[in-house]
């Protein structure tokens, strides 16, 4: 339950089911000091091997992952898996992807018109999707690919499982901050014909205050010129959401318990910074 060392490092990971040259994993490293986060570098893993090697780095670090760390309790407890957070991520990752997506579509094809997902508790102060979701966005599949490579490096996995105690991750979402800075605007696009001057001055804009401080959390973010140019270059909004979970990975770090709240449902998870 102790707060963090200021000096420790820490990271933001934009987090793809399918990594890719054209669409890697990105992680945004830096630290924090007296309120100050520091972006120093990203790097972009293409393959899953190149990210695990970078999950079994030595500690000390606190990461902010971009993918949900749990399911909802009443969809688990729904379908009759396993009620403890570890036994329902073996039986959920024992699945196929298409044997999620089946799962998941009959248990909402079974719900009323409005209340066709399962909620975790996190979700409506985070204003995230349903984990469940295996599209639009297909988080269920980031969790599917992600969490048994947080298993497999031995990290603890905050509030949830137990492990390497100078390896802490934590769920993040970048959309919390993004909003809280620049509202409903959107900022990125995949596709290049959505890429627009529009998504390019709120990116612009959302850079501009992170490095005012103007979030709740009470940190301000320093980049160097280069790399603010390549934040608000970088249409698709990876690199950008990598350092939005930095800075909610930093908040985290200084908080007792990494602020996750007493009353966390331990087979749900929570999203650091909701």
């Amino acid at each position: 339950m102790s707060v963090v060392p200021q000096d420790v490092l820490l990271a933001g990971v934009d987090f793809t089911s399918r990594p890719t040259r054209r669409k890697p994993i990105t992680v945004a490293m830096g630290h924090q000091s007296r309120g100050v986060v520091r972006v120093e570098r990203l790097h972009e893993h293409d393959t899953f091997a190149g990210f695990t090697a970078w999950l079994a780095q030595p500690g000390p670090w606190v990461g902010g992952f971009d993918f949900p760390f749990g399911l909802p309790r009443e969809l688990v407890e729904t379908l009759g898996w396993p009620a403890t957070w570890h036994a329902s991520m073996l039986h959920f990752n024992g699945l196929t992807r298409d044997e999620v997506r089946n799962t998941f579509a009959a248990f909402c094809d079974a719900r009323p018109v409005g209340a066709k997902f399962a909620h975790r508790a996190t979700d409506g102060p985070a204003g995230s999707s349903p984990s469940m979701k295996w599209v639009n966005p297909p988080v269920a599949l980031m969790m599917h690919a992600g969490v048994p490579l947080l298993l497999e490096a031995g990290v603890e996995i905050a509030g949830l499982h137990p492990g390497d105690g100078t390896r802490v991750a934590l769920e993040a979402y970048p959309g919390l901050l993004a909003r809280e800075l620049i509202g409903n605007r959107s900022y990125k696009s995949d596709e290049k014909a959505k890429q627009t001057p529009e998504r390019f001055i709120a990116r612009k804009d959302l850079v501009e205050a992170l490095e005012q401080g103007r979030t709740r959390l009470g940190l301000r973010v320093r980049l160097s010129h280069a790399m603010r140019d390549t934040l608000v270059a970088d249409a698709s909004g990876d690199r950008l959401d990598a350092v939005l979970c930095l800075v909610l990975a930093a908040w985290g770090a200084g908080q007792p318990g990494y602020g996750l709240p007493a009353g966390m449902d331990p087979l749900e998870g929570w999203i650091v910074g909701a």
